[in-house]
């Protein structure tokens, strides 16, 4: 049922994004009347994000949220009805996408990135309690957090609906954007040409995030004073989470390579099991996507907070995040038209 709706995504999209877009339109209404839970008010020092929108006030963050969203509900149910293109079109479309880089890219912050990172210690804590003087999961994946997931979920629907509307109005497939009778123009030889380029820039683009973190845990004081070292070697485990974030990000570029290697598309022999295997694409293409669309808005926000010279790698190395992101969400592109198949819905495509 769930892989039958999956694949319907066309048909469905843009009115799951017009629902979501009513739902917190609502939600907008009711903090501008003065409700409770406005997930941008002022917070604990220690709950504080690094959104755009964090310390805003509730009746004109709350107007503006009930604007959008009665906007977006609107938009979302006539893209998901149009067919073919129309004088609206132009104007859908950029009221579509300014929905999807609005909530997936600007108003977000660093904490998708860190969800990401850190999943695997936060499902031990499910089961084992946080350690420390925090009170739970709670107190980690609180709502001031978790209304940003909320965004970025309604920000992934807007981006399939506007995706599905264009290529209605184009009168391509909806599900693999062909035209009628054709065939993918671009070779196998070129998109793999263009993806080692992505890729090489995926790889360089965190080196100085690792250099600089590896650099802080030996004792070296790269790009920061010497009191900041020592006030982070005083504080416990700091120095050790910035050391596994820079492995964490050396091992996710060893990765990346599998963009533009064979291993990548066939299970190498060390995989014993399933050694010569094919690589089912949605397995790298999904993660690569959701890990650059979380890099973007972690680099935007490292581009907001003020650099100081004597200081310069506390933030400058994250604002390559930017562009980490937009080349593994590049090379994951390539990768997946590089690798795709005839549609199964309109029969048209393969790569010479």
């Amino acid at each position: 049922m769930s892989r039958s709706l999956l694949r319907r995504w066309p048909e469905w999209t843009g009115y799951a994004a017009a629902a979501w877009s009513l739902a917190y339109g609502i939600l907008g209404i009711y903090w501008f009347a003065g409700g409770a839970g406005f997930p941008f008010g002022p917070a604990a020092l220690d709950r504080r994000s690094g959104s755009m929108m964090e310390g805003v006030d509730a009746h004109v963050a709350g107007a503006a949220m009930a604007g959008i969203g009665l906007l977006g509900a609107a938009t979302g149910v006539v893209m998901a009805r149009s067919g073919r293109r129309g004088r609206a079109t132009t104007a859908l479309l950029g009221i579509g996408w300014s929905m999807a880089v609005l909530l997936t890219l600007i108003v977000q912050d660093y904490f998708l990135l860190g969800l990401i990172a850190f999943s695997p210690v936060l499902l031990v804590f499910a089961f084992t309690g946080v350690p420390g003087p925090q009170d739970g999961i709670g107190d980690i994946l609180y709502w001031h957090r978790t209304n940003l997931l909320v965004l970025f979920a309604g920000g992934l629907l807007w981006a399939a609906a506007t995706v599905a509307y264009r290529r209605r109005s184009r009168g391509a497939c909806p599900h693999c954007g062909r035209m009628g009778g054709t065939h993918d123009d671009t070779s196998r030889e070129t998109l793999h040409r263009w993806g080692r380029w992505a890729v090489l820039v995926a790889v360089l683009a965190p080196a100085p995030y690792e250099i600089t973190r590896v650099a802080w845990f030996l004792g070296f004081p790269l790009g920061v004073p010497r009191d900041f070292l020592r006030m982070m070697q005083q504080t416990p485990g700091m120095l050790g989470i910035g050391l596994g974030c820079a492995v964490a990000s050396a091992l996710g570029t060893v990765l990346t390579h599998g963009l533009v290697h064979r291993w990548g598309e066939r299970c190498p022999r060390w995989i014993w099991f399933r050694a010569g295997r094919r690589i089912p694409p949605a397995l790298a293409v999904v993660p690569a996507a959701v890990v650059a669309a979380a890099l973007i808005p972690a680099g935007l926000m490292n581009l907001r907070i003020p650099t100081r010279l004597d200081g310069w790698a506390i933030n400058v190395p994250g604002m390559l995040w930017t562009v980490w992101g937009a080349a593994l969400g590049t090379a994951a592109y390539l990768y997946f038209l590089r690798r795709r198949a005839a549609c199964r819905r309109c029969g048209n495509g393969g790569l010479r």
